[in-house]
């Protein structure tokens, strides 16, 4: 499959730049098509812009300053997001790439009557999303109720990509690791892409 990894964390040296690298070695492992989009990397600016929004509604989405983003979009079959999440939500730099890139005619399709909108992402069959939170569990499960969880599921792949499959790894307590517990956590996703040989 033809799979994107998107990155958003602004240090080289962090748990989720390891955890990107042992992804992308593992689905390369299994032969599998691998597009790497690091967002701090690439200075990639998560701000809609005013031109974009003003178009937003009308005849065609302006694209044009992300169209190497949407192509790689568009393009996957397969879609690995890692990221940390701070304030039980997606940082900001994440958060920008679904408002600009997950865009009208790119992601979806307006109803004449403003209604539901119509999913496009039609190619997109596999997601993975990992993520690192400094809480405990129970704070994200119990008391927060998985917000980030949630809305990947329900409002972005459920109107985009109706078709896709998700699968969701959360690491708590990541400012308390030792090497065992990351290595536990790998095998977690080790065993999340096995399934992606299918």
């Amino acid at each position: 499959m033809k799979c994107l990894i998107v990155t958003a964390h602004p240090l080289n040296g962090s748990l989720c730049k390891l955890l990107s690298k042992h992804v992308e070695n593992k689905l390369t492992q299994i032969s599998h098509e691998v597009t790497i989009e690091d967002l701090y990397a690439e200075n990639f600016w998560p701000a809609l812009t005013a031109t974009e929004r003003k178009s937003y509604y009308g005849e065609s989405y302006d694209s044009s300053n992300i169209a190497e983003q949407v192509s790689r979009l568009q393009d996957a079959e397969a879609l690995v997001l890692l990221f940390p999440t701070w304030w039980f939500g997606f940082p900001a730099m994440l958060k920008g790439w679904f408002d600009r890139v997950w865009g009208p005619g790119i992601a979806y399709d307006h109803a004449n009557d403003f209604g539901p909108i119509k999913p496009r992402l039609e190619k997109l069959r596999k997601v993975l999303v990992v993520t690192t939170l400094g809480s405990p569990w129970w704070v994200d499960r119990l008391v927060m109720r998985q917000p980030v969880k949630r809305i990947m599921k329900l409002a972005l792949l459920g109107a985009c990509a109706k078709k896709s499959k998700l699968q969701f790894l959360s690491l708590y307590n990541s400012e308390k690791l030792n090497e065992k517990k990351i290595a536990v956590f790998q095998n977690k996703i080790e065993k999340a892409l096995a399934t992606w040989r299918e």
